[in-house]
């Protein structure tokens, strides 16, 4: 609900509430966190005194008014506000400064996304909030409230009202000021193969700076981070999330200020962008995410699964089932043929997987073949050489044996191998006179380019469209922008690229998604290098990393699970570590599970257990991934035990997965979630053929009270044992 009551407007949710109110020509932020009950501005507005020392007084007329101790939603530049801020931009005549004052506020019914961008859909209602410089130069900035999720979407507008170019240095999505310093901040830095890991650091007076500066919003520093109280813990203390929806660079900063006082801003990476508007024009941000909660982490991530369910992934299959798939490339990589797929075919259902994605390898012909890396990229004809029958026949094949059929794709890029690139050497990113330089034997195509874009997206078209029995795609992007030129571009506009590449892949993403409704699609770059609120509009699940190995992936599923529901979170069996195939298949049953090996040549004993937990997955299990509630339950960061559970909104059943990554013992584990009065049974599942059960708890029946408040006794001390249980209800 939003209220717009004279100089104070209200902002709520059904636990948390946004209070701004109007001084001065300015927009304070009065409180964000917890609902509370008022009626104006007054109770929450900080008093003020005269300036210290060498404090500025903003306005004559507003003294003793110094903006440095303010907390400001939007702050006039170069006029005593000396913390980060949300914009940076040259006036007309070349000045810097910008006296932002406050316009009016408009209350708007429903979501005002922002022009050819992504944003969440479905919310309640949109404050704007209009602002204007003497020279014209206008913002805007739109709060949307999603009461069902305790989340407030926040972006702006800036529009060019003068009479001459405005060039925009830095255009953030938001700045957030809180009152107090005492917060821990946590970011999920990583790198490929190790992504999301979470890194937590108590504020100190500066700012805290981090982000990617890749082109993409990368492996390396993911735009989710939090904000929580020292004392804060999975379920009770303050907890504040912060995300974009976007797909590029991006930055996020927490700052510190001299006062005491912590200003949070995210949005568009400033480093190299510089965009130029014309009287008239505007530029929009990114949607930013913002949510809190006072039951700790995991209820702070319990709003955003809520968020990315019903406000982010797209169609259908926003909370319907994921298949379990096999995919062949840890069994083939490039080298298969009509046979060898028929023989993965056989082997899928013979386990039960409900769909086979035929990855990497599958197209290029003659001297372009795709039998590595490095060749045939951008050429995609099916090889005749592979399949040569096409496409539908291989389809075909795989629905004879009830097994759904998808395929991988990687349309923005190309290897300099291959046809696309020796006819348009010029359709990629790079700078005139500089030699190219390859990331994985490839080039990015230049998305700015019209002739390129509607390549790409004949790539997709003559793919799926005449073989309608291709139900999944697997949409890949294994390189990150070096270099950044466009020969189509104008020198003037070069700065555009980061900017203009991620909108024209937004249309390529969205003409797909509405082009192709009932495909289910798998967003993948390299792992994770593209895995955000931005791209997930357009598709239904992630592969979280290149890294499947059970012990790498704990971690990596544990970072994720903090701003993206299981359901959205690929988890696939494989060899790579070399574990216990038990550990491999446990880890794998937290997520959207499925195979990555060759089943005909695994043992006949491995095969059944995989079939096993196939059975076990789609019978008892998925429908608790799929719409159950988290419970994170003992951290790998502190304890040898990592151990996590999802509990049905009922509070009927839960499952319950407990991996160790060292030696030593968690000697018990309290569940979450659960009816404290009600009687539940455990069972151990997921066993290995012979093996009996060690939990003293299993087959008997305790109160979810006593499964909370004294939890269950843990015999697992071993590095690379694991274990799922079954919670249910008598």
């Amino acid at each position: 609900m939003i209220t717009v009551n004279g100089d104070w407007f209200a902002l709520e949710t059904a636990n948390t509430g946004y209070y701004l109110g109007v001084r001065g020509g300015l927009v304070e932020n009065l409180h964000y966190g917890a609902r509370v009950r008022v009626e104006n501005s007054v109770p929450l507005r900080e008093k003020t005194d005269i300036g210290y020392g060498g404090d500025v007084v903003y306005r004559a007329e507003s003294a003793p008014l110094s903006l440095e101790h303010l907390c400001l939603e939007l702050s006039p530049l170069q006029k005593g506000d000396y913390r980060a801020q949300s914009l940076s931009l040259v006036m007309p005549g070349g000045a810097r400064t910008a006296d932002f004052s406050f316009v009016c506020a408009r209350r708007l019914e429903g979501s005002v996304p922002p022009e050819g961008m992504p944003a969440a859909r479905g919310g309640a209602e949109t404050l704007a909030l209009d602002f204007s410089t003497p020279e014209g130069v206008a913002v805007t900035l739109f709060y949307t409230v999603y009461p069902d999720c305790d989340v407030i979407t926040r972006r702006l507008c800036i529009k060019n009202g003068a009479d001459a170019p405005v060039t925009l240095e830095k255009a953030l999505s938001y700045q957030l000021d809180l009152p107090g310093c005492d917060y821990v901040l946590s970011t999920f830095p990583g790198a490929w193969a190790r992504e999301r890991h979470e890194a937590c650091v108590p504020l100190t007076p500066g700012a805290h700076v981090f982000g990617s500066t890749t082109g993409a919003s990368s492996a390396f520093c993911n735009p989710f981070f939090m904000l929580c109280a020292p004392d804060a813990t999975e379920f009770n203390g303050d907890a504040y999330g912060f995300n974009l929806v976007y797909s590029g660079s991006h930055m996020g900063c927490v700052e510190v200020s001299p006062w005491g006082k912590t200003r949070v801003a995210a949005g568009i990476q400033p480093e190299g962008f510089a965009w130029t508007l014309a009287p008239g024009e505007r530029f929009e941000t990114p949607e930013a995410v913002l949510t809190f909660s006072r039951a700790g982490k995991n209820g702070m991530s319990a709003n955003l699964h809520a968020f990315v369910q019903e406000h982010i992934v797209r169609g259908k299959w926003a909370k319907k089932d994921r298949p379990v798939l096999l995919n062949n490339w840890e069994a083939t990589h490039c080298d298969f043929d009509e046979a060898r797929l028929k023989q993965l075919f056989d082997g899928a259902r013979q386990t039960g997987a409900e769909l086979f994605l035929l990855d990497d390898g599958w197209f290029g012909n003659g001297p372009y073949s795709r039998d590595d890396d490095k060749h045939g990229l951008g050429d995609w004809e099916p090889s005749t050489k592979k399949l040569p029958r096409g496409l539908s026949y291989i389809a075909r094949e795989a629905l004879k044996r009830k097994v759904g059929f998808g395929i991988w794709l990687e349309p923005e890029m190309v290897n300099p191998q291959s046809e696309l690139y020796q006819k348009h050497p010029d359709w990629i990113i790079t700078q005139p006179k500089r030699e190219p330089i390859l990331g994985r034997h490839q080039e990015i195509l230049d998305l700015t380019r019209p002739e390129v874009q509607a390549y790409e997206w004949d790539i997709i078209d003559r793919t799926l469209r005449p073989n309608p029995d291709i139900t999944y795609v697997k949409w890949d992007c294994n390189r990150y922008i070096t270099q950044p030129g466009s020969s189509y571009l104008q020198s003037a506009d070069q700065s555009h690229l980061w900017i203009d590449y991620n909108w024209a892949l937004y249309r390529l993403m969205d003409r797909f998604a509405k082009g192709f409704p009932n495909v289910m699609a798998m967003l993948c770059a390299g792992g994770s290098g593209r895995v955000d609120y931005g791209a997930m509009p357009y598709f239904h699940s992630f592969w979280p990393s290149d890294n499947t190995d059970p012990l790498g992936r704990i971690k990596i599923q544990w970072g994720f699970s903090h701003f993206f529901p299981a359901n959205t979170i690929s988890a696939h069996v494989t060899r790579m570590g070399k574990r216990h195939l038990k550990m491999a298949i446990d880890v794998a049953l937290s997520g959207a599970f499925g195979i990555d090996l060759a089943l005909d040549k695994a043992t006949a004993e491995e095969r059944a257990q995989i079939a096993d937990a196939v059975k076990l997955y789609k019978e008892r299990i998925r429908p608790l991934v799929m719409r159950g509630e988290l419970y994170r339950l003992v951290s790998p960061y502190e304890s040898p035990l990592a151990s996590l559970s999802y509990v049905s909104t009922d509070k009927k059943q839960a499952v319950v997965y407990l991996y160790q990554t060292k030696d030593g013992r968690e000697a018990r584990v309290k569940l979450g979630g659960l009816d404290a009065g009600k009687k539940y049974r455990i069972e151990e599942v997921s066993l290995s053929k012979g093996m009996a059960s060690r939990f003293p708890a299993n087959g008997k029946v305790l109160t979810g009270a006593e499964l909370m408040t004294e939890g269950l006794e843990n015999p697992l001390d071993a590095q690379f044992e694991s274990a799922v249980l079954m919670i249910e209800t008598l």
